[in-house]
């Protein structure tokens, strides 16, 4: 019966979803900045001011950034950006001497469920787990 009510729901073959793009929220956008754009590469490709809302970009992975402290302070996310040459990621990193480093995993890893994985965290407990299958 439910299977029969979902056929009503299903989207053509020829759709697709093409990629998640997260919202993140900092008391202070600057703390977002730093670790997005200074740090992690990306580009600005619109922002507004009042109240500072930013859309970044690097290599098509999409991000929101938003200032606004009552929802900063209800969550702080960890996200995961897969890419295809986490040593040269490392690399790019260290050579802007960059704090923002896990302390927990602050290098290149192999962990057990066979990812390559790398972290960041911000001033704000953002994490940004970098990994790479291998």
């Amino acid at each position: 019966m439910l299977k029969a009510n979902l056929e009503q729901f299903r989207l053509p073959d020829k759709m697709k979803l093409n990629k998640v793009i997260p919202k993140i929220f900092y008391s202070d956008i600057k703390a977002g900045l730093e670790l997005f754009v200074d740090c992690l590469g990306f580009t600005v490709k619109y922002k507004e001011d009042a109240p500072p809302f930013y859309i970044i970009d690097r290599d098509g992975v999409t991000l929101f950034l938003v200032e606004d402290d009552e929802f900063a302070k209800k969550d702080r996310p960890e996200i995961r950006i897969d890419t295809d040459d986490i040593d040269a990621l490392y690399n790019e990193l260290a050579a802007k001497e960059t704090q923002l480093f896990h302390p927990n995993l602050n290098k290149v890893k192999l962990q057990p469920w066979g990812l390559k994985e790398l972290a960041l965290r911000d001033k704000s407990d953002v994490c940004v787990i970098l990994q790479q299958g291998t």
